[in-house]
């Protein structure tokens, strides 16, 4: 399609979807799921999923650009003057889903370690329904990074009919037992901290747990040689650059995200396999209509290529990208002309044949 003359528009809003059925058969009464929508309403539409402490705000405005803001947006990779672009917060997420710090319509207290578990695949389910609330029955293109990826491979396993291509980025088919080791670090020192009390806190910014575990990810985010070029051992008074840096980050996300809601996201992620019920490997791909794109990223410690790249030499019409980069796991959040360029370029291709057809 044309992109000239096109006007964006942004909308930041919430959409009810009503009583929701997890896989676990609970229902949660009255989901919400809170979404940015950018781009102009007649374009072919592309779904972003975020990543564990992301949010919907994939482009974001000016004054306070949003995570993928330079992959996505006007006259980049992922290009808003030729589609519109539709993230939403996910289901047990803390910036206006519906998740454990939300109130619980029968009590009028917040759910808390009362909200039931969540899946990746409730997640795509709930995504799926408000989509279609919103009068969208199909995507040209579901994309998305470690947990966003996550999804982003049950999208193409749930609704295959539904889209025309995948983008997965830095995220395998399962959580691997590394990953999971980490994961389980992180949510001991949240949930061992005397101030978490079951969930029950008051605040964030109480919760010094949450500090260390959100610095035991970062070490698994970026790689050795990023930190070592960065920091190279520099001290400012009695404390090495590097610890300064830690510090911040964790003292960052209290600030930001919801602690349980944390904790629900890393038990989502830590049972995510998209073989589960479906059979070998071989078999789930096989289900896959859509060409599913990959992307790994060199010093990745939690995805590496050697777990991400066979599922697409394994589907139908697929590619597998790898990027060289210091940044490891991080790599999908930055440096966006080393390899955005790749994610264009199928876009493009995938627009042209869908419009041939």
């Amino acid at each position: 399609m044309s992109i000239e003359n096109i006007t964006n528009q942004r909308i930041h809003s919430r959409i009810s979807i009503g009583s929701f059925t997890l896989e676990s058969g609970e229902t949660i009464p009255d989901v919400s799921l809170a979404y940015e929508r950018y781009g102009p309403e007649d374009a072919p539409v592309i779904l972003i999923c975020h990543a564990l402490t992301g949010n919907q705000y994939a482009i974001g405005t000016q004054e306070n650009p949003g995570w993928w803001n330079g992959l996505a947006g006007e006259g980049c990779p992922i290009d808003t003057r030729a589609f519109q672009v539709i993230t939403f917060n996910v289901l047990g997420g803390c910036h206006g889903s519906t998740g454990p710090a939300s109130p619980n319509p029968v009590t009028g207290e917040p759910y808390r370690l009362t909200f039931p578990q969540v899946s990746i695949r409730d997640m795509v389910h709930s995504q799926f329904k408000a989509l279609r609330l919103l009068g969208i029955n199909e995507v040209h293109a579901v994309v998305g990074g470690s947990l966003g990826g996550m999804q982003t491979y049950e999208w193409g396993l749930l609704y295959p009919d539904f889209m025309k291509q995948l983008y997965v980025l830095a995220a395998t088919p399962f959580l691997s037992d590394h990953g999971i080791a980490f994961n389980h670090i992180g949510a001991r020192a949240i949930q061992d901290d005397p101030a978490f009390s079951n969930g029950n806190y008051s605040r964030n910014e109480q919760l010094h747990g949450f500090e260390i575990a959100r610095m035991a990810g970062m070490v698994t985010y970026r790689s050795g040689t990023l930190f070592q070029k960065r920091f190279d051992r520099s001290q400012n008074e009695s404390l090495y650059d590097i610890q300064s840096y830690m510090d911040y980050q964790g003292e960052k996300i209290k600030e930001r995200f919801d602690a349980n809601s944390y904790l629900y996201l890393l038990e989502a992620m830590n049972h995510h396999d998209i073989t589960r019920d479906r059979g070998t490997l071989e078999e789930t791909v096989s289900a896959y209509k859509a060409p599913l794109y990959t992307m790994s990223f060199q010093h990745d410690l939690l995805y590496p290529k050697e777990l991400i790249e066979p599922i697409s030499q394994l589907t139908p019409n697929s590619e597998h990208h790898h990027v060289i980069t210091d940044y490891g796991h991080d790599g999908f959040l930055v440096e966006f002309n080393r390899w955005g360029t790749w994610i264009h370029q199928k876009l493009t291709e995938g627009a042209v044949n869908h419009h041939d057809n």
